[in-house]
Order: structure tokens, then C-alpha cells, then sequence
């Protein structure tokens, strides 16, 4: 049953592409425009903006777009039964997601690169800019600060994963000196990086690398490994794009088609029954499916932060504005599939799983959804255990050893994590100078000094820790996900909303944009208004305040949105 369901998912992607992606491209996007210069060729510096091949490049925007989140917020979703979880992937993925990300793409590559904030201030108002900006910076901290934590945290719980992880940095760098110095075609040092990534995910499984070897207790562990996470993504973020990003992109995305072919392959051998209901409505203590569903797989559907890398790097990068469609709407039905596999991992493949043990819980279990899912607190608290245990269980079945299919797993989450951190921290430094743009502060405008403002905050959240409300202290990080979970689709809606008064303006339909934006507005206020009841009743002032301040700006934002709606259309520009 589940290989059923999952054939019929993967064809629904392939036909909302073939159909969907190309309506929106012709009728309101435009991009068929052969001859149209892109930022990449009219700024090219050899730094940001560099003219990019597509494979290239969709590896770059697949990969930074695909993190941890679509792995995670699946896992935990999966509480509510299959059924809820794989509709929101699919209907939010063909008709949200993959529209935002595309549509993000071609406005910022005919707006000369520029920011979806700076586009903000362009069709809507002045004043919008800079809210866009402070609400982009902050979410970025917790995006920073949420992905260190949890690389940190699948480092000490699977030691197999350090050395493939860290090599396959060595290994990209090589890779785009000899790319971008030497000339050589991308295909085959990608193919032998990604070959020796599985020679080193083998190595690994020999030679664990852990902290608590050398003396240091856990926490001791967690704080070096997120100070050496932000450390390199500082330096990755300042390097040309071409010396590391690109390069370790192209070889993990892949990694990531690999991945998800032997996942499917083991699915489709294994041929499992679901283990999970259909729906299961939320018992006490845990949220309620609406609207805490939409929100939680969130990056599996739509999410704010896949417009600001399309934004932010991708349209710098982008050599021909016909590579928006594969790049942008393609790689969103990529992350979907990887949602799609995190989703049957966890309702599916997880009664396949041997006698093992589950985060923060002593006792050896032999699981079954019931097992897992027995609460909210262990399905939430778990993350994205159940992809790394349910995966490996499909990828048993095709002969990998648990140890082996284990370490596999976790090199795949933690890559994309840490491609996400470090496409996460290059773009806080382009949101700060901007900022300080904004603000008439040049100091910001120097990369070292905006990097700094972008990781020492981040730096803070993932250790600082804070009362939930609850009676337990947890990092500030992640008592405010939920919050920042809201406010990531928030984003989106208003991404969306600015996509479509930027097309209204030159009078193209803009339902397809409208429609989405609507729902997603509606789930994530409600959302965060239940959030702020939360808080209020459990006297948490410090959450109830940071989340007052976040919903007054969302809404000061989307009025401002909507009152550009009573001004008049402008005439088309030239080009467009």
C-alpha cells in the first residue's frame, strides 16, 4: 500500500511540472525570454554574482533549500496519521511551494538580483523595506542557530558521520578549483567526489570520530561543534561562491538523487503496509491538527526561506532566465519528494526497524508507529530520528548493513543541514549590508563585520536557555521554533503577496499567486495567535513578548500590502 501511494505521489510531482510549472511560466512569469540579461552577466564579479551552468546551479538551489526542515517537520507531522501528512506535500508543493520558489527566482533575476525585501519596498512602500529586512535577519538567527543545533546533535549521536561530512568539504573545494581554474568539465569530478563521499560514508563506519573520546562531557561536546559549524559557515560565506559553494552543492544534490533512489528502491522492495493510521485526531496535551500541521512539515510544502535563497543567491548566479523554471519550480518538487520519503520513513518504515534506542530514552525498544508516536512530547522530541531509523530500514533491505544504511542515512541529513547553514549565513551577511544601507550605517556594509552580526546572535540562541513556559529550560532556539515555524510561512505569504502585486501591476493573472497566499496567511495567524494564548496562560512573558512584537510586524506588512492594491496598475515595464 505504502509503494502505492508513493508511485502516485512522485507522478502527480512529474505531471504538476510538465503542466502546472509550464502555465504559470508562460502566462505570468515570462521567462521564455531567450535573450534577456541576467544579474549574473550584468554584475558578474566573481564573488556573488556569477554566471552559472543550470545542472550547477540547481544542485546549489536544490541543496540550500532542502535542509533538515523537510526531514523534520514530516517526522513530527506524522503523529496526525499518513493521510493529512502526504496531502499537505503534495497539494502544497505543486500549487504553493514550487510557485513561490519559481516566481521568487524570475522576479529578483528582472529586478537585477535585488532582495525580495527591496522588491518589497519597489510595489508596495518605502517603510515595508525595512521590516522586511529586521523580520529576514531574525529568522535567519534562528535558522543559524536551530541548524548548528542539530548537526551538533547528530554528530554526537552518530559519530560514524563526521569524517565523510568534513572530507566532502576538502573534496568540493578541490572540485571548483578545478572547474573554475583548470577548466574541467563538472560531470566527472562530481561523479568521483560523490564516489569518494561513499568510500569516506564506509571509512566512517570504521574510525567514529567523538568528542566525549577526548574527555569532553556532552554539553561540552555540543558547545565545540556548534562554535567550529559557525566558524565554517563564516567562512564559507565569505568565500567566491564558485570555491565551495557550488562545487559541494552540485556533488550533494547527487548525493541526495542517489539517497532518494535507494530509499524508494528499499520502499518498493520492502513494499510495507502502513504502520500508521490514516488520521489520528490530536489527544491531550498535544496541538491541534489544524492549523499545527501546516505549520510543522512547513519547508515539505511552502516555506519563506526558499525566497530568500532564490533571492538572495540563486538569481545572482542565474545564467538564462529559461533555467528559472528546472531551477526554482523543480527543485521545490525535489524537496517534496525528500518530504515524501521523511513521511513513509516515519508511517511506514519505522516497524520495519530492529530493537534500537530513541533519543532521550534509555530503554531499548522494539519500535512500531505506536511506539514512536505514543505522545506529542516523544514524536516532537524525536525530530528526525525516525528518517534516519525508518530510512535505514529501507535501505537494509537492498543488503546494507544497520550500521552502514545508519551512517548513510545521517551523512544525508547533516550535508543538507549544513548546506543550508552556510547558504543561510551568506545571506544574512547580504541582509545586514542592506540593513545598513537602509539605516545609513556603512560599518555594516563590510562582509566580516555583517557576517559577525549574523553568527554571534545565532551563536547566542542555540545556547542561552530560556523557560518554555513549562517548567523546563530549553535553548532560546528552540522554545521560539513553533513561533519562527509560523513566521517562515508568514514569509511566504508575503513573498507571495508581493509576487502578485508585482504581476498585477503589469497585468498579468494573479490567482495562481492569490490563492495560496490566502490560505498560508490564514493558517500561520491563527497559528501565532494560538501561540500568544499559549504564552499568556502559562505566564511566559519573555515568548509572550518576542511573539507580540513578531505578529504586530507581520500585520503592519501585510497592510501595508494590501493598501498597494488600491493604487493604480503601472504600464508594463520595457522587457517585461
Amino acid at each position: 500500500m505504502a509503494a502505492v501511494v508513493t508511485a502516485l505521489v512522485l507522478l502527480v510531482f512529474l505531471a504538476g511540472y510538465r503542466f502546472y510549472a509550464r502555465y504559470v511560466g508562460r502566462t505570468i512569469f515570462k521567462d521564455d525570454d531567450p535573450n534577456f540579461v541576467t544579474p549574473a552577466h550584468e554584475f558578474s564579479d566573481g564573488g556573488d554574482f556569477v554566471p552559472t551552468k543550470r545542472a550547477i546551479l540547481f544542485g546549489h538551489h536544490f541543496t540550500s533549500v532542502a535542509g533538515a526542515a523537510p526531514i523534520i517537520g514530516p517526522c513530527v507531522a506524522a503523529y496526525w496519521g499518513w493521510l493529512p501528512a502526504l496531502l499537505w506535500v503534495v497539494i502544497g508543493t505543486v500549487f504553493m511551494g514550487a510557485v513561490h520558489d519559481y516566481g521568487a527566482l524570475v522576479v529578483s533575476a528582472r529586478e537585477k538580483g535585488r532582495s525580495v525585501a527591496d522588491i518589497a519596498a519597489k510595489v508596495i512602500s518605502p517603510r515595508v523595506r525595512l521590516m522586511f529586512l529586521v523580520f529576514i535577519m531574525v529568522l535567519s538567527w534562528l535558522v543559524l542557530a536551530v541548524f548548528a543545533m542539530a548537526i551538533a546533535g547528530l554528530f554526537m549521536a552518530i559519530p560514524t558521520s563526521v569524517l565523510p561530512v568534513n572530507i566532502s568539504i576538502v573534496v568540493a573545494v578541490v572540485m571548483g578549483w578545478l572547474l573554475y581554474k583548470r577548466g574541467v568539465p563538472p560531470l566527472i569530478p562530481s561523479l568521483v567526489a560523490l564516489v569518494l563521499l561513499y568510500v569516506f560514508v564506509y571509512l566512517g563506519t570504521k574510525m567514529p570520530i567523538s568528542l566525549t573520546d577526548v574527555g569532553l562531557d556532552e554539553a561540552a561536546s555540543s558547545q565545540t561543534w556548534i562554535i567550529g559549524l559557525f566558524v565554517y559557515s563564516a567562512v564559507a560565506s565569505l568565500l567566491p561562491v564558485w570555491l565551495l559553494l557550488q562545487p559541494r552543492d552540485y556533488v550533494n544534490s547527487h548525493q541526495l538523487v542517489v539517497g532518494l533512489g535507494l530509499l524508494f528502491l528499499g520502499l518498493f522492495v520492502a513494499h510495507p503496509n502502513f504502520d500508521a493510521p490514516a488520521v489520528r485526531m490530536s489527544e491531550e496535551g498535544a496541538p491541534a491538527m489544524f492549523p499545527f500541521l501546516f505549520v510543522t512539515i512547513a519547508c515539505g510544502a511552502i516555506s519563506g526561506f526558499h525566497g530568500l535563497v532564490a533571492s538572495g543567491t540563486t538569481s545572482k548566479q542565474l545564467d538564462s532566465l529559461e533555467d528559472a523554471r528546472p531551477i526554482g519550480y523543480g527543485s521545490m518538487l525535489g524537496e517534496g519528494a525528500l518530504a515524501l520519503a521523511s513521511t513513509m520513513a516515519a508511517v511506514a518504515g519505522i516497524s520495519l526497524v530492529a530493537a534500537c534506542k530513541l533519543p532521550g530514552q534509555g530503554e531499548v525498544l522494539d519500535l512500531s508507529w505506536a511506539v514512536y508516536y505514543d505522545s506529542w512530547a516523544h514524536a516532537s522530541g524525536n525530530k528526525a530520528a525516525a528518517f534516519v531509523l525508518g530510512g535505514a530500514a529501507f535501505l537494509g533491505k537492498l543488503g546494507l548493513s544497520p550500521l552502514l544504511a545508519q551512517t548513510l542515512m545521517a551523512v544525508l541529513v547533516i550535508s543538507f543541514a549544513a548546506t543550508s547553514l552556510d547558504t543561510a549565513t551568506r545571506i544574512e551577511r547580504l541582509i545586514v549590508a542592506e540593513i545598513g544601507e537602509a539605516v545609513g550605517v556603512k560599518a555594516l556594509s563590510n562582509p566580516i563585520v555583517a557576517t559577525l552580526v549574523g553568527i554571534v546572535p545565532a551563536y547566542f540562541l542555540a545556547t542561552a536557555k530560556i523557560s518554555n513556559g513549562a517548567g523546563e529550560a530549553k535553548e532560546v532556539a528552540w522554545a521560539l521554533w513553533p513561533v519562527f515555524g509560523a513566521s517562515n510561512q508568514m514569509i511566504a505569504s508575503l513573498t507571495l503577496l508581493v509576487l502578485a502585486l508585482y504581476f498585477w501591476q503589469r497585468k498579468r493573472p494573479i490567482l495562481p499567486l492569490l490563492i495560496p497566499m490566502f490560505f498560508v496567511m490564514v493558517v500561520t495567524l491563527i497559528s501565532l495567535f494560538m501561540h500568544l494564548v499559549s504564552f499568556w496562560t502559562t505566564k511566559n512573558w519573555t515568548l509572550l513578548a518576542m511573539t507580540v512584537v513578531l505578529v504586530s510586524l507581520l500585520l503592519w506588512m501585510g497592510a501595508e500590502s494590501l493598501l498597494a492594491f488600491t493604487r493604480g496598475r503601472e504600464q508594463p515595464d520595457s522587457g517585461d
